[in-house]
């Protein structure tokens, strides 16, 4: 079977870019994460094309691994300082931005009700855009990153947008109203799937008039394609350990395929606030020479393992707190290598796990139809060839990081400033 050239198979050959007076100020709550790669895929793509940019994160890490990938970004990371201010330096923060930024003691009054800690850190952020001439400011995620870029884009008059994912719009927590503002005040909005630009339409009506999808996208050099013809009997499962990644319901079904003579062994990548549960509930089922919890892993080291295996599991489902994936980044990474995936029509799943043409879908919590669908794969190699084939090729028409990044970037010169207006 022969593919597209592996580097930039839908990049090539398009018109380049430039970036002239342009200066990209890039929101996180935190960085780095070691499970946000697509955030870091995304920057190395923005770098590659040429566009200027720094990075800010409102909160230190907390995580104790991190990628490899890191190494290759180039652009500055700024931390701003996050601790909750004392009155005296709140005041101050407010006092030196209001000198230097002629709209600031005008728009601050809209900020009434919102947290302090937003507030100052949005006035830190105002001072140092403004200062440093920066053209643009993108966000992260839907929650704090963009409330601090929002009050940071009101302030200075330089336009914001961000990137809706899954939690940070379908959680029991996430603030209507607060959303509702973001969404309208944005000179633009990505959202990382079909499912989620319909539910923040259809939500937010008006307000979210200018949500556009843009899926995450791979740097496909980085996950070579390989037939998953000649593969032991592995499933690979790779993500947080929490609820929303339906890891219980795998490790159930590798004890029904146990119990009909299956043999297979079942690797979890990943660590999580489920780590207890999930092996009392392998110590429970007697699985303990069948599925291991492998802990993080890089990148790397994580994509060596899924393109070894026959299978990757995910089966996703809603959380009893309404949070959920909109599209994990590991089915894409699963499909490129030649990995054959089974998941659930959770969100935007259904957008890659095209049933029967690119993976398998099976109903969520459906433990039964978990263990048939890995039995099937297991056991039928020209299916999973098939599979295989199709979804890479889907995976490169449709989730090239270069191609993807570049439709952000061009949201990146718009110059709109909505809602009350600069006045």
């Amino acid at each position: 079977m022969s593919f597209l050239p592996s580097h930039d198979p839908v990049f090539r050959g398009a018109p380049a870019e430039t970036f002239e007076h342009c200066k990209v100020a890039y929101i996180v709550k935190m960085y780095p994460r070691f499970s946000e790669t697509f955030i870091v895929s995304e920057i190395l793509a923005h770098e590659r094309a040429g566009l200027s940019l720094e990075i800010f994160s409102l909160r230190p890490t907390v995580d104790t691994h991190f990628q490899d990938m890191l190494a290759r970004v180039r652009s500055p990371v700024r931390f701003v300082a996050s601790a909750r201010p004392r009155t005296a330096d709140f005041w101050a923060a407010l006092s030196t931005a209001g000198n230097s930024l002629p709209r600031f003691w005008q728009m601050l009054g809209q900020f009434a009700g919102e947290d302090e800690r937003d507030v100052y850190q949005a006035a830190l952020l105002a001072r140092e855009l403004a200062a440093g001439g920066f053209t643009h400011i993108h966000a992260h995620f839907a929650s704090v990153a963009a409330t601090v870029a929002r009050m940071a884009s009101r302030l200075t008059g330089i336009p914001f947008s961000f990137t809706a994912h899954a939690k940070d719009i379908y959680h029991e927590t996430v603030d209507a109203a607060e959303l509702r503002r973001k969404l309208g005040d944005a000179a633009a909005v990505v959202t990382v799937s079909d499912f989620n630009e319909k539910f923040l339409r259809k939500a937010y009506g008006p307000a979210a008039g200018r949500v556009r999808r843009i899926y995450n996208g791979l740097d496909l050099e980085n996950f070579p394609f390989s037939a998953p013809r000649n593969r032991e009997n592995i499933v690979v499962a790779v993500g947080r350990l929490v609820e929303k990644k339906g890891f219980d319901d795998l490790i159930r079904a590798m004890g029904v395929l146990r119990d009909r003579g299956v043999s297979a062994r079942c690797e979890i990548i990943g660590s999580g606030e489920m780590d207890d549960e999930l092996r009392g509930l392998i110590a429970n089922h007697r699985l303990g020479e069948t599925v291991a919890l492998i802990g993080p892993l890089p990148q790397r080291e994580m994509a060596n393992r899924v393109g070894l295996a026959s299978v990757l599991a995910a089966p996703c489902v809603n959380g009893l707190d309404g949070n959920r994936d909109g599209l994990p980044t590991v089915l894409l990474e699963a499909m490129a290598l030649g990995t054959p995936c089974i998941s659930t029509a959770v969100a935007g799943i259904p957008e890659a796990v095209r049933h029967g043409e690119t993976g398998i879908l099976v109903g969520e919590r459906d433990v039964s139809a978990l263990a048939l669908a890995i039995e099937s794969l297991l056991s039928d190699i020209d299916m999973r060839c098939r599979l295989a084939a199709a979804a890479r090729q889907m995976i490169e028409a449709e989730f090239s990081v270069n191609r993807n990044s570049a439709a952000v970037r061009k949201l990146f010169t718009v110059g709109r400033i909505s809602g009350a207006e600069a006045a």
